[in-house]
């Protein structure tokens, strides 16, 4: 075990989280001096953004956002960035936190220059999970071509460990002996940006989502719309490549529910007219069927939302969906009744996209970290013991009230090494 010790009254901040929450958090504690420690689980940073397509309502690309970030927190030299790294352990209190961070074997190191050298002669392939497993890539991969930092990472669960990318490397950066690696870092205060998943989709019995490849979750529709997802951005049918000629949204599913999600995940409604425009680009003509409870797109969505309601061949039916059907051509049948007319709503479509809730990523290990957390797991700031909460780990929020939240966390932080 080595340890990290920040100086003597610098008031150092650990950020768990490396989203758009957990790099803004990192940025505003930085850029008025002070030490960060800024961590992510994943090889690369950006989280759930660095997934989607396009932003609402402007339809803009989160790369140029996240870009801007990724260069302010390289040339910041406030801030200390480990990937691939978790918190195992929490001790101390306010202003005086020993934290226990561990470090996942990357097993390529700093000399990587991402050449792709490796990957030509890789023989073993992964399921993308970037992708939600729509394709593969081989067992040395790069996550994702705007991957942040732009190194590589092996995943060792796919790896026959036959040595061939060690031997194409020029660089010496493989290192398939490469270990786990513990510190401890001294800090003020931590905020928690971790971040959300979407709702597990095979726990609605109902929605038969392994039973068919037409259905699919929104976060997979953002990967299919995206320039650089598994279809080139093409929105096509997994498993059979079909041009869908009709589609059905599924709202709330799994929110609001009180054997799923109790609480409503906020960015659905404004996710499903996103995703609307999407199709409306490549299929302009293509019938569209949103099943909803209630439309919530509050505030300044409002105009989004009645420009997209105008659309003739965009239906939306008020009422839970209680069954989906695979059919015999591929597509599914959506079952629903109309909550207006009372009428029974058999729909069949091309493909179906869930709009699957936001469920807090911390939630499963907040107990043994000792963090609080409200009843649906999302982790509550606690402004006394220096524990703060910041984007969706905190609530189900879209980018800009988690960047606001996250700056507002940020401050609290500033506050305790100021003390």
């Amino acid at each position: 075990m080595t340890d990290e010790r920040s100086a003597p009254g610098t008031g150092a901040v650990l950020v768990v989280g490396g989203g758009i929450s957990g790099l803004t958090a990192a940025l505003e504690a930085a850029e008025v001096g002070n030490d960060v420690f800024l961590i992510e689980k994943n090889p690369y940073m950006g989280g759930r953004v660095a997934q989607l397509n396009q932003y609402f309502p402007k339809l803009c690309p989160p790369s140029c956002g996240l870009e801007i970030n990724f260069k302010r927190v390289k040339n910041n030299r406030k801030i200390r960035m480990y990937t691939m790294t978790e918190v195992k352990k929490v001790d101390g209190s306010a202003g005086a936190y020993q934290v226990t961070l561990e470090t996942a074997p990357r097993y390529v190191n700093n000399n990587c220059t991402a050449c792709n050298d490796c990957v030509d002669v890789c023989p073993d392939e992964r399921s993308n999970d970037f992708n939600f497993g729509m394709d593969k890539t081989k067992a040395i991969y790069r996550p994702h071509e705007m991957s942040f930092p732009m190194k590589y990472a092996i995943d060792m669960d796919a790896c026959s460990k036959c040595g061939k990318c060690k031997d194409a490397c020029k660089y010496d950066a493989i290192d398939l002996d490469m270990q786990a690696n513990t510190v401890t870092v001294d800090v003020a205060s931590i905020v928690w940006a971790t971040g959300w998943n979407p709702y597990d989709p095979t726990k609605m019995d109902n929605l038969k989502f392994n039973e068919s490849d037409a259905i699919i979750t929104n976060m997979m529709m953002e990967r299919l719309a995206a320039p650089a997802g598994p279809t080139g951005g093409q929105i096509l049918r997994p498993g059979d490549n079909k041009e869908p000629e009709s589609f059905g949204f599924v709202q709330c599913a799994g929110s609001r529910d009180e054997n799923h999600l109790e609480f409503c995940s906020y960015i659905c409604c404004m996710a499903t007219m996103k995703q609307i425009t999407y199709i409306r680009e490549r299929y302009p003509e293509a019938p569209i069927y949103v099943f909803y409870i209630d439309l919530r797109t509050p505030g300044k969505y409002e105009k989004f939302r009645e420009k997209l309601m105008a659309d003739e061949n965009t239906h939306f039916i008020k009422g839970k969906v209680a069954d989906i059907i695979p059919e015999s051509d591929g597509g599914v049948t959506v079952v629903a009744e109309n909550a207006v007319t009372g009428e029974k709503i058999q729909q069949k479509v091309d493909l179906a996209v869930l709009a699957t809730g936001m469920d807090p990523a911390i939630k499963d290990k907040s107990a043994s970290l000792g963090l609080q957390t409200d009843t649906n797991g999302f982790v509550m700031s606690d402004a006394e013991k220096a524990m703060l909460s910041a984007g969706c780990a905190k609530k189900a929020a879209d980018v800009v009230t988690c960047a606001q939240s996250a700056t507002a966390a940020a401050l609290k932080a500033i506050q305790v090494s100021r003390r």
